[in-house]
């Protein structure tokens, strides 16, 4: 009898490009960052994702979505949990140079749970 990892579930809200980029890894891994973006934010909630998604991501490209996925807590354990303004406001800061290492730590596939509009 094989014993599963331990897993985090965490969401992150993305808007139609990075969307695109999932879909091409089959829905595996985040794509890595853009120069001017250091941090990678997965957030603990999906209230706190769909809010991004809904007011952000929509009035910065037109559609936002929230995805879902599970993350070895083994490796979350390196790092701790950011408070982004108000006290629902829960996130990893990721630094980019870690997506790799991230990535690998995703267990299963990234589902998208919501789209907006």
């Amino acid at each position: 009898m094989s014993i599963e990892p331990e897993t985090v579930t965490l969401w992150r809200p993305v808007g139609p490009q990075e969307l695109e980029l999932i879909e091409q890894s089959d829905m595996k891994v985040f794509p890595p960052r853009l120069p001017e973006q250091p941090i990678f934010y997965p957030v603990l909630t999906e209230d706190y994702a769909i809010k991004i998604a809904r007011d952000w991501n929509v009035k910065a490209s037109g559609s936002g979505f929230v995805t879902r996925f599970d993350v070895l807590k083994s490796f979350l354990d390196n790092y701790d949990v950011q408070k982004a303004g108000g006290r629902a406001h829960l996130e990893y800061w990721i630094p980019a140079e870690e997506m790799n290492s991230f990535n690998d730590a995703i267990v299963g596939r990234i589902e998208v749970t919501k789209q907006f509009p």
